[in-house]
């Protein structure tokens, strides 16, 4: 399956494309809630939740004394800013 061009507004990519997207960056889908995924790397763990108008993502226990940092990114960003601005990590 081929992906559409990495400028293409997320908004654009049909879903069964976002969850290919997802799983090629490592990511593993909820089996109970499928627009649940989590994903670790060697340095951080973060929750990514497919919302109705955005990508939520929480990296869990990020910030300076532990807590939980979220951060929000809308559908019209392009599929390579998010995956700049979300597997960067926090």
């Amino acid at each position: 399956m081929a992906l559409p061009p990495s400028d293409t507004p997320l908004y654009n990519h049909p879903l069964p494309d976002i969850e290919q997207w997802l799983i090629a960056q490592g990511c593993q889908q909820d089996p109970t809630d499928l627009h649940c995924w989590s994903l670790t790397r060697p340095d951080w763990q973060a929750e990514l939740i497919l919302d109705i108008d955005s990508l939520v993502v929480r990296y869990t226990r990020a910030g300076p004394e532990g807590q939980d940092i979220q951060r929000t990114f809308k559908y019209s960003l392009s599929r390579q800013d998010l995956e700049e601005a979300v597997f960067a990590g926090p």
